[in-house]
């Protein structure tokens, strides 16, 4: 079975599956009171309709194989890890064959907000520490009814994520 190694999330490196903006350490110029710090638009996004923001817990598995990946053909994805850090498996997007021989494998610190952009492969973040992970994930209300296309992998497309 083909092994991805888990890399450090950077800009340059992420770029082909979206953004990232790590909420706990903002920089660039604020917006300032007397009390406060505001750090404006540091990741959007667009939506058709509303927004909703849904807890994912995911549990650690023994070994970390990939048998199935999804995408949203509609909408880009926001996913933040709340309380481990988190690993991430993306691939481009690729009208609807997986192409997990260009996938990659990032460590995403606790609370960094991930945009995926449109049609990006990708499936349930992993805990990188701890047995559970909850991550927040901001879609379109409904969309895992309406949008949302998951695959079975063949063998020969799964994989494992090494770190």
């Amino acid at each position: 079975m083909k092994q991805i190694k888990v890399q450090p999330l950077t800009r340059d490196e992420f770029a082909p599956f979206g953004e990232f903006y790590t909420m706990t350490a903002p920089d660039g110029y604020p917006l300032c009171g007397a009390i406060h710090k505001f750090y404006p638009d540091r990741l959007t996004t667009a939506c058709q309709g509303r927004l909703a923001f849904s807890p994912l817990v995911v549990q650690k598995p023994e070994k970390m194989i990939i048998t199935q990946q999804e995408y949203h053909t509609s909408t880009e994805e926001l996913l933040m890890p709340l309380d481990d850090d988190m690993i991430l498996h993306v691939a481009p997007a690729s009208a609807g064959t997986p192409v997990t021989d260009y996938a990659k494998v990032f460590f995403v610190p606790k609370n960094t907000l991930v945009k995926l952009k449109t049609a990006i492969w990708h499936l349930a973040p992993l805990p990188a520490n701890n047995d559970t992970l909850t991550t927040m994930i901001i879609l379109p209300e409904c969309i895992y009814c309406n949008d949302c296309t998951v695959v079975d992998l063949p063998e020969d497309q799964q994989f494992e994520i090494v770190k």
